[in-house]
């Protein structure tokens, strides 16, 4: 059922963004500045919108306006609706060519050693596409944030999402020389024994190394968390414990010498990284260049055929 609609219920789009300059400055008279209007159009706009509304927004306090419960309320609802529309407005501009912007979230640790080395490529390939990344370190909600795609780990699940294949993950053993010489570690059995890092997100993978290596440590071993895996890179580095992490991730470590891959088994079938988008998305212009790209450039360095 289409959602129903009242003319009472949509204000003009100037009366809000009149309205929501006030509100954020405490002033009309800087909002009509910001908005290039008369201080007497703004005061006429939101007086218009409060007879629509039915109540006062704001209240003089000492020289400057001050929004009421209501108007910080709606304030706030407001700045979010028009942040939007202007976000939404640009995206649908960008589909006249292939320009355009692409709100990107992605793991630190997978943006610093492997996605941000490369994006040179994507940039010399499209200039008119602008990226914005935000980390996350977990599972992006895209009803609640405002964002077009996500690079991931885990395996494709949720309705109405694409998720194309980047890299397979390979979890491999490291610790740094001074402590495989200090502990003595000669066997997997040996990992039983002394303090092991984990990353946040993945509290369990420890206990599947265990179990897929056969081993069946006597007490559970003393682990620390952190929330990246280039902080448990580090924390091994620093000879904090032995750590479990993606193979890829450890190759700057393990050629300098800092670490060394222990001669245990690694921990296949860990996942893998994914760019993941709502299905809804999935002809914005700026989506398509940067999925094209990415996901061309990940086939070509691991040799398979994703998607």
């Amino acid at each position: 059922m289409p959602p129903i609609t009242s003319r009472r219920l949509t204000p003009s789009i100037g009366a809000l963004q009149a309205f929501e300059a006030a509100a954020r400055l405490s002033s009309f008279s800087d909002a009509a500045r910001e908005l290039s209007l008369t201080q007497a159009a703004v005061s006429r706009q939101i007086a218009q919108l409060e007879d629509q509304l039915g109540l006062k927004l704001f209240e003089r306090v000492r020289q400057r306006v001050q929004p009421t419960a209501a108007g910080r309320f709606y304030a706030g609802e407001v700045g979010d609706i028009l942040s939007r529309l202007a976000s939404a407005t640009a995206k649908t501009i960008a589909f006249r060519d292939t320009g355009g912007s692409l709100d990107l979230a992605v793991l630190p640790s997978f943006a610093t050693r492997w996605l941000i080395p490369r994006m040179a490529g994507f940039f010399a390939r499209h200039r008119d596409v602008m990226v914005n990344f935000a980390t996350r370190v977990r599972p992006v909600d895209f009803r609640r944030e405002r964002l077009d795609a996500a690079i991931m780990h885990g395996t494709p699940s949720g309705a109405g999402l694409e998720w194309h294949l980047l890299l397979r993950e390979t979890l491999i053993v490291v610790a740094s020389p001074a402590m495989v010489a200090r502990e003595q570690i000669a066997t997997a059995g040996d990992l039983a024994r002394v303090p092991l890092l984990v990353q946040e997100t993945r509290p369990e993978a420890w206990d599947r190394w265990f179990a897929a290596a056969g081993v069946a440590p006597a007490r559970r071993p003393a682990y620390l968390a952190f929330e990246q895996f280039l902080l448990v890179i580090r924390a091994a580095v620093a000879g904090l414990g032995v750590a479990l992490v993606p193979d890829f991730l450890a190759r700057d470590e393990i050629a300098s010498g800092e670490l060394v891959r222990l001669d245990v088994p690694p921990l296949d079938g860990a996942g893998g990284y994914y760019l993941v988008f709502p299905t809804e998305n999935a002809q914005s212009p700026p989506l398509q260049a940067f999925k094209g790209w990415l996901v061309g450039i990940a086939a070509g360095e691991s040799g398979e055929t994703l998607s």
